[in-house]
């Protein structure tokens, strides 16, 4: 199956990045990474999530990269960044290594951007939080539809009593090793009712069935069993950069208590927003609502203007 499955049309294909490197991690990993926008503007750096890719954040990219300098990356084993070999190559530590990484490549001495992370990519920011090389990069920070622990016990994908029998099976489903095979009409519906709201447009359906789909099987599963053992509670409370956190409510893979319990945690909580109905999907789902908190972000902490984004935005 292709590494690269991204809808070639519309609003959620992914455009063509103004230049592409490789950032290497401590432990020689190499990762894929677009540069999107004018190299002198603001920085947004954007983590994607488990089973995902760039393409993930296409609406994003296309929304700001007009007025910012927008950075995306693979991570390993995702899209076009080669899978770690070993253990010790699945772990928070190394995504927290590959995201100091990226910003060591891509940002200038003294440089800070807006990083946001989904689901995984949110994770990855949690796990490098305490790190000062994050520390200097971070001038505020989004994690969208993620959490910090029990992310297999408070899943909803089984729609059972909570207990030990819903855990065991919900782990065993998200951390199968069957292939997932072409996207067919079944395929949307399974993926649609895990992951995404009710509500879902077709398009929208069919942009992530398409990316998640082509994330191999092996990384798949190899990264479902970091996510299921996932303690990352302590680093939460070190999070000290201003942080807004967004969730869904009809979110069955991270239910929004995992976004309220954050907000509660985060020492700089600058927001929680909850976007009614819908999943776990959201910078697809509701790409305008995420995109505006990320505008938002950039406005307060790196000194974007409204004016400059409303001027802009009219450009075509």
């Amino acid at each position: 199956m292709s590494r690269l499955m991204h809808v070639v049309s519309g609003p959620y294909a992914p455009p063509v990045a103004r230049r592409e490197l490789v950032a290497v991690s401590a432990d020689g990993a190499r990762l894929h990474v677009e540069v999107h926008g004018d190299e002198d503007a603001p920085a947004v750096v954007l983590a994607h999530g488990w089973t995902c890719s760039t393409a993930f954040w296409a609406a994003q990219i296309r929304a700001l990269a007009a007025t910012h300098r927008v950075v995306a990356y693979d991570q390993r084993g995702h899209g076009r960044s080669p899978a770690a070999a070993g253990a010790a190559g699945h772990s928070t530590t190394a995504l927290a290594d590959d995201l100091v990484a990226v910003l060591e490549a891509t940002l200038v001495p003294g440089e800070r951007a807006v990083v946001a992370g989904h689901s995984m990519g949110g994770m990855t920011i949690m796990a490098a939080a305490g790190r000062p090389e994050f520390a200097e990069r971070a001038a505020a920070v989004l994690l969208c539809s993620t959490g910090s622990s029990r992310l297999v016990s408070e899943a909803l994908v089984l729609p059972v009593r909570a207990g030990r029998v819903r855990t065991r099976v919900t782990g065993a489903v998200l951390g199968s090793r069957a292939p997932l095979g072409p996207v067919t009409p079944v395929a949307r519906k399974v993926l649609k009712y895990a992951t995404m709201g009710p509500g879902s447009a077709p398009d929208k359906v069919e942009a992530c069935a398409r990316i998640v789909h082509a994330c191999p099987t092996g990384v798949r599963h190899a990264w479902s069993q970091v996510l299921a053992g996932l303690d990352l509670d302590a680093d939460v409370a070190r999070l000290t950069v201003p942080t807004a956190v967004i969730g869904g409510t009809a979110d069955r893979l991270t239910p929004i208590v995992h976004a309220r319990g954050l907000a509660a945690a985060l020492p700089n909580c600058v927001g929680l927003t909850e976007l009614t109905g819908m999943g776990h999907m959201t910078p697809v789902e509701a790409p305008e609502a995420v995109t505006g908190v990320l505008r938002e972000l950039a406005g307060l902490y790196l000194g974007t203007t409204d004016l400059d984004t409303t001027v802009k935005e009219k450009t075509p």
